[in-house]
């Protein structure tokens, strides 16, 4: 397998593992609450969970799904903060997963010339790699969002690496590089 292959390999296995994660992450977080609970704002400027994740949806299939991929943009963005209920979490997380599931669709299937092809989104120029970025950035900032949403209800940490040492240090890189 030439550099090239490798390095869109390397691409894609990072970017649906970090997809992975953040959905992994929203999942227990949502075990925490109520039906109520994931339409429920902190104050009148922030948005509720169901709120973010209708919002990740968006995003997602806007940038990934609709740019990357190179479908139809049908995205109704005001929709996704106007909502205030009609959607169990189980639902709305269905939706999520669907979304994200289409999406690293999407992600495995680009070739190398269409992660380097710059498209416009939003009013932003992005190549491929640039989008799925983004994507990859915005899905984790807003998990973050709803884990502390969650953490604050309910007054617990939400265990997302129990049973794993995080202060394993990092094995030093052997002289003249790796």
């Amino acid at each position: 397998m030439d550099k090239e292959a490798q390095l869109v390999e390397e691409l894609v296995n990072n970017a649906l593992y970090r997809m992975d994660e953040s959905t992994r992450m929203i999942k227990k977080s949502l075990e925490e609450i109520s039906d109520e609970e994931v339409w429920q704002k902190p104050n009148p400027s922030l948005n509720s969970i169901a709120n973010l994740m209708l919002h990740l949806c968006g995003n997602i299939s806007q940038y990934i799904i609709s740019s990357l991929g190179e479908t139809e943009d049908i995205r109704n963005r005001d929709a996704e903060f106007n909502a205030t209920s009609g959607l169990t979490k189980t639902a709305v997380l269905k939706k999520l997963e669907d979304t994200v599931n289409t999406a690293k669709r999407v992600i495995f299937d680009t070739t190398p010339e269409q992660y380097l092809k710059v498209r416009q989104v939003q009013g932003f120029s992005f190549s491929g790699v640039g989008i799925v970025l983004h994507a990859i950035e915005h899905y984790s900032y807003h998990t973050g969002q709803i884990a502390f949403w969650v953490k604050q209800l309910k007054g617990k940490d939400l265990g997302f690496y129990d049973g794993m040492d995080l202060n394993k240090k990092s094995p030093l890189a052997p002289k003249g590089g790796i």
